[in-house]
């Protein structure tokens, strides 16, 4: 049995060895290009609502799938409730385009995330 096996090993070997030496013209292409490519880890981030404009990062962030933003929401607060309306609208719709989650933790921070994350709620409702 053990001449059997090694015999048959030695063929898938010079069988091997013959294929490569038969094609000496092929080659394996790299690509040299060393930009990062998206990691499958979860990132966490901070974003500053001060102006309408700061929603395009945040939707950016949320569309590559990979982020889970903390959204402060005061200084836009503060400065004007309509333009933080719309903000927060734009928000809800990527949101449900992408099957994510978005809920308020306190009066100033937005939390978003993609379809993979689920944020918990607390359960409102009490007994009497």
């Amino acid at each position: 049995m053990k001449k059997l096996l090694s015999s048959l090993k030695n063929r898938i070997e010079r069988s091997r060895f013959k294929e490569s030496d038969e094609n000496p013209e092929e080659y394996v292409e790299l690509n040299t290009d060393m930009e990062a490519e998206p990691s499958s880890k979860i990132i966490v981030r901070p974003f500053n609502l001060e102006d309408f404009s700061d929603v395009k990062p945040i939707l950016d962030s949320l569309r590559e799938g990979y982020t889970i933003a903390l959204v402060n929401i005061k200084p836009l607060k503060e400065k004007d409730l309509v333009e933080l309306k719309r903000a927060i609208n734009k928000l809800k719709k990527t949101c449900d385009a992408i099957e994510g989650d978005i809920a308020g933790f306190g009066d100033d921070l937005l939390i978003v995330a993609p379809s993979f994350a689920t944020i918990y709620r607390a359960n409102t409702e009490t007994i009497e």
